[in-house]
C-alpha cells in the first residue's frame, strides 16, 4: 500500500468523522472514539464559527453592497472641500508592511484620515494588509520606486481587488513605464472597465491632495540606454511628439512628502479667561480669524493667536528613497532636490528618510556621508534582507499547533537569514519591523505597539489547553511512527491550497513535487508562492529553488500564476549562490501566457531568457471546465507512481481518462455540498463532486485542494469523505514513497503522453 494513503488515513478519519453537513444550524461533532472529538475540538476551537456556518457566511450579491463605502468617502471628501477645510489632517503615520525581507518585499502604508496610501506592492503585500486589518477600500494612489517585479509583483492582485471593492479610481505614481505595465496585465485580468487606472509619470513632478504635496525624484543609474532616452526624449518633446516608454532598469523614483500645515489647537481655558464668549454664537468667526494667525478684539480688549491657540505647525517632510545598486549613489548623493532637506539646505530638514537600500549600498563610503548630512534630528528608516522580523504570524501559528499532531507532515516554518554583514552607520537608524509605525503627527515618535509577537510556545500552549489533546496527540504519534517511509522521494509540498486571492492562512495555488533529490516540478504559481518557499524552507531555499526543471501553469487567471516572475529571477539568483550554471525551466502553460511575458520583456524587465515554452501537447494534459484555456496534467514516473493535477475545473470526463489509476490525485474542492449551483455559476467543483472524480479515476489517494476563501482554517466536509481522502493546508508535505515492491528511481521524472 501506498506510504501517503498509510500515513493520512488516520489523520484523514480524525478530522472527518467529527464534522458532517447541516442544512440548518452549526454542523454537530459526529465521534466514534475520544481521539475524533478531540482533534475536532481543537480544530474547531482554532476555526472562526461564522466562516463555517452557511447561515452567516456573506451572501453572494454583497459585493456590489460594499461600492457604497468608497462612494460615502468621496461624498465626505466633496462636502470637506465646500466647507473650504483646507488644514491638515491631525493623524499621520507611516507603517511598515513588508520589511524588505526576502519573502516579503518592501512596502509602506501611509495613513492619515483623510487618504490611504501605498508605497511598493510587491508579491504578499495584499496578504499582509488583510492579515493585519491594514484597509485596501480607501487606498487610492500607489507610488512605485521602480518597476522590478520586486516592487510590482503584487499590483496586479491589489488592482483586482480595488476594482472589486469598490474603489472608483486608483492612480499609479512613478516610472512611465507603468503605462505598460497596466497594458501587459490586462492580457490576463480583463479589460479592468469598472476601476479608473492612471498613471502620473516622474515628468508631472507635484502631485497635492487633502494630506499632503508628493515630488518625484528621478535618479538615474549609470546607463548609456538612459541617456540616449533622455535626450530623444527631449528632441521629441520639440516637435510635440511621445515615445512610448520602454524597458529601462537605469531609472529609480524617490518621493519627498510634505504634509500640509495644520492650525493650531483653540485653548478653550485661556479663552474663557480673557474673556471671550466661549458656547456662544459669537465665538465661531473669533476662533476662524485667530487660527488663522490673525489678532482679534473683544470689548476693546486685543487678542493674539499665541494667547489661546497652539502654535501652526507647518508640516514635516518625510522622503522614501531606493538605491537599488552602487550604480545610483552617486547620482542619489548629488540630486540637488534631495540636498534641500540636509543640514543647511534652504527646507526644514526631513523628519524621516526611508531606505529601501541593499546592505551593499549602505556600506559605501559616499552613501554612509549621504547620510550624515542631514541633521541629527532626521530619523532613519532601513529596510532590506538584514531586517529581523515575522510578517505571517497566522500562518506559523497554525503550523506551529499542526506540528504537534504529526512533526513530519506538518513541518515548522522557517525563516531565511541572510548571509551578508550589516553596515556599520554613524547616524541612529532603525530597522523595519512588520507594522512598526513612525507616528508624525499628533507627536512625532516611533510607535511599537502593533508589531506582530510570534511565539511558538504560546501557540502550543493555546492548543494544549483543549481537553485531552495532548494525550491523544500521543496515541496519534504512536501510530503514525509505524508508518514512516524509507524513501523521502517522491515528496508533494503544499505551497498554496486557496482560491482567488491570498489570505492570511492559506495562499493561492502552488504545489511542489520533488520527483528527486535534484529535481522538482512546479505545478501553478499563484502569487507569493516564493515567500512560501522561503516560509517552508528557511535558509535551504536556494537548494530548493535550483532543483525546480519544470513549471506547470493551469490557465492564466492570476491566483495560478503571478508568482512566476518571482520565482525565476529568484531561481536565477540561487544558481548564482550557488555556484551553478544559470539553465531556463520547462514553462508548459497555456500559449497565451507569452503575451503577458512578451510585454513584460519589452517594457519592464528581462524575463523571455528565464523559460523554454513547451507546447501543452507534449505534457499528458487535458481541456477541463472551467475557463477559456484551463488544462490539467498528469505524469507518470518510469518506477510507477502517477500524480493528476485538475487545476481549477467542474467536474471533466477527460479529465477522468488522463488521471486514470493515479496513484495521487489533487483535486479542487472550492466549495462544500449543497453550494452546487454556485459551483456551476463559477465553474469550480464541490467537494463530493472532487471525490467522485477521484473514484471514476480509480485514484489511490485523493487530496482537496483550493478552498475558498470563506473556510478560514478547514472546509467543510462530505459524507462521501472516507479514508482514501485527504484535505491540504499550506506547508503540507506528503510523501508517495511505496511500498518494498515499488521504489521512486531518483532520476528524471518520464513524462507520458507525446
Amino acid at each position: 500500500m501506498n506510504t501517503v494513503h498509510l500515513k493520512l488515513r488516520s489523520l484523514t478519519l480524525w478530522f472527518i468523522k467529527g464534522r458532517t453537513i447541516s442544512a440548518g444550524p452549526p454542523p454537530v461533532a459526529r465521534c466514534d472514539f475520544p481521539f475524533h472529538r478531540t482533534v475536532f475540538q481543537f480544530f474547531r476551537t482554532m476555526a472562526t464559527t461564522s466562516n463555517n456556518n452557511p447561515e452567516t457566511r456573506q451572501p453572494l450579491g454583497l459585493k456590489k453592497a460594499k461600492q457604497k463605502e468608497p462612494l460615502r468617502r468621496v461624498k465626505t471628501k466633496e462636502n470637506r472641500n465646500k466647507r473650504g477645510d483646507v488644514h491638515g489632517p491631525s493623524t499621520v503615520y507611516l507603517q511598515v508592511v513588508g520589511a524588505g525581507s526576502r519573502d516579503n518585499a518592501a512596502s509602506l502604508y501611509v495613513f492619515s484620515e483623510y487618504n490611504r496610501y501605498l508605497f511598493n506592492c510587491g508579491e504578499g503585500t495584499q496578504r499582509l494588509m488583510q492579515e493585519h486589518k491594514l484597509k485596501a477600500a480607501r487606498l487610492d494612489n500607489i507610488f512605485l520606486t521602480r518597476l522590478s517585479w520586486e516592487n510590482v509583483g503584487g499590483l496586479s492582485g491589489m488592482i483586482l481587488t480595488l476594482k472589486d471593492t469598490g474603489v472608483p479610481e486608483c492612480v499609479l505614481s512613478g516610472p512611465p513605464q507603468l503605462e505598460n505595465y497596466l497594458n501587459a496585465i490586462k492580457s490576463f485580468s480583463g479589460p479592468l472597465e469598472d476601476i479608473k487606472l492612471s498613471v502620473r509619470p516622474y515628468t508631472e513632478e507635484t502631485y497635492t491632495d487633502d494630506t499632503m504635496t508628493v515630488y518625484q525624484v528621478p535618479i538615474f543609474g549609470e546607463s548609456f540606454l538612459h541617456f540616449f532616452y533622455v535626450h530623444l526624449d527631449f528632441l521629441l518633446k520639440c516637435f510635440g511628439e511621445r515615445r512610448k516608454a520602454s524597458r529601462d532598469t537605469s531609472l529609480a523614483v524617490s518621493f519627498i512628502c510634505k504634509l500640509h500645515p495644520k492650525k493650531g489647537n483653540f485653548l478653550v481655558a485661556q479663552a474663557k479667561e480673557l474673556g471671550l464668549p466661549v458656547g456662544t454664537a459669537a465665538i465661531g468667526p473669533l476662533i476662524a480669524a485667530l487660527k488663522d494667525g490673525k489678532s482679534v478684539t473683544y470689548e476693546g480688549k486685543e487678542i493674539r493667536p499665541e494667547q489661546v491657540c497652539t502654535p501652526t505647525d507647518p508640516g514635516p517632510v518625510f522622503i522614501i528613497v531606493e538605491c537599488p545598486s552602487e550604480e545610483f549613489v552617486e547620482a542619489l548623493c548629488t540630486n540637488r532636490q534631495l540636498r534641500r532637506y540636509q543640514s543647511g539646505g534652504t527646507e526644514d530638514p526631513a523628519a524621516l528618510i526611508v531606505h529601501m537600500t541593499p546592505e551593499s549600498v549602505l556600506t559605501t563610503d559616499q552613501y554612509k556621508k549621504w547620510m550624515e548630512s542631514f541633521p541629527s534630528t532626521t530619523e532613519h528608516l532601513i529596510l532590506n534582507e538584514q531586517v529581523c522580523t515575522v510578517h505571517n504570524v497566522r500562518s506559523h501559528k497554525i503550523q506551529a499547533q499542526l506540528n504537534m499532531i504529526h512533526p513530519d507532515i506538518f513541518p515548522e516554518l522557517k525563516s531565511y537569514k541572510t548571509k551578508e554583514a550589516q553596515a556599520a552607520l554613524h547616524v541612529p537608524n532603525v530597522r523595519a519591523e512588520c507594522l512598526l509605525k513612525f507616528q508624525l503627527r499628533p507627536v512625532m515618535e516611533w510607535q511599537r505597539d502593533a508589531i506582530p509577537s510570534c511565539n511558538a510556545a504560546e501557540f502550543v500552549k493555546e492548543a494544549s489547553e483543549v481537553p485531552n489533546f495532548l494525550e491523544e496527540v500521543d496515541k496519534c504519534r504512536k501510530i503514525c511512527s509505524t508508518d514512516a517511509a524509507e524513501e523521502k522521494y517522491p515528496e508533494v509540498v503544499f505551497l498554496g491550497t486557496g482560491s482567488a486571492l491570498p489570505m492570511k492562512i492559506r495562499n493561492v495555488s502552488g504545489t511542489l513535487v520533488n520527483i528527486s533529490p535534484s529535481q522538482s516540478v512546479l505545478l501553478d504559481c499563484g502569487e507569493g508562492t516564493f515567500g512560501q518557499l522561503c516560509r517552508h524552507y528557511g535558509d535551504a531555499v536556494d537548494h530548493a529553488l535550483s532543483k525546480i526543471s519544470t513549471v506547470f501553469i493551469s490557465h492564466m487567471h492570476a491566483d495560478h500564476h503571478t508568482g512566476l516572475l518571482m520565482l525565476l529571477y529568484q531561481r536565477e539568483r540561487a544558481l548564482t549562490t550557488l555556484g551553478k550554471a544559470f539553465s531556463p525551466v520547462f514553462l508548459v502553460a497555456p500559449v497565451q501566457i507569452m503575451t503577458w511575458l512578451n510585454q513584460y520583456h519589452d517594457y519592464c524587465e528581462e524575463i523571455l531568457n528565464h523559460i523554454n515554452l513547451i507546447n501543452f501537447y507534449s505534457f499528458q494534459t487535458c481541456m477541463v471546465r472551467h475557463c477559456k484555456n484551463a488544462f490539467a496534467c498528469s505524469f507518470t514516473h518510469r518506477s510507477g507512481w502517477k500524480l493528476a493535477f485538475s487545476g481549477d475545473t467542474m467536474p471533466c470526463d477527460a479529465f477522468v481518462h488522463t488521471g486514470n489509476n493515479a496513484t495521487l490525485l489533487i483535486h479542487e474542492a472550492t466549495l462544500e455540498d449543497g453550494l452546487e449551483e454556485e459551483a456551476v455559476e463559477k465553474r469550480h467543483s464541490t467537494t463530493s463532486q472532487a471525490i467522485g472524480i477521484g473514484m471514476r479515476m480509480n485514484a489511490e489517494f485523493i487530496m482537496l485542494n483550493h478552498f475558498s476563501q470563506r473556510y478560514a482554517k478547514i472546509p467543510l466536509f462530505s459524507e462521501d469523505f472516507n479514508d482514501r481522502v485527504g484535505i491540504s493546508f499550506d506547508h503540507m508535505r506528503v510523501s508517495l514513497s511505496l511500498d518494498n515492491n515499488v521504489h521512486a528511481h531518483p532520476g528524471k521524472c518520464a513524462l507520458s503522453g507525446d
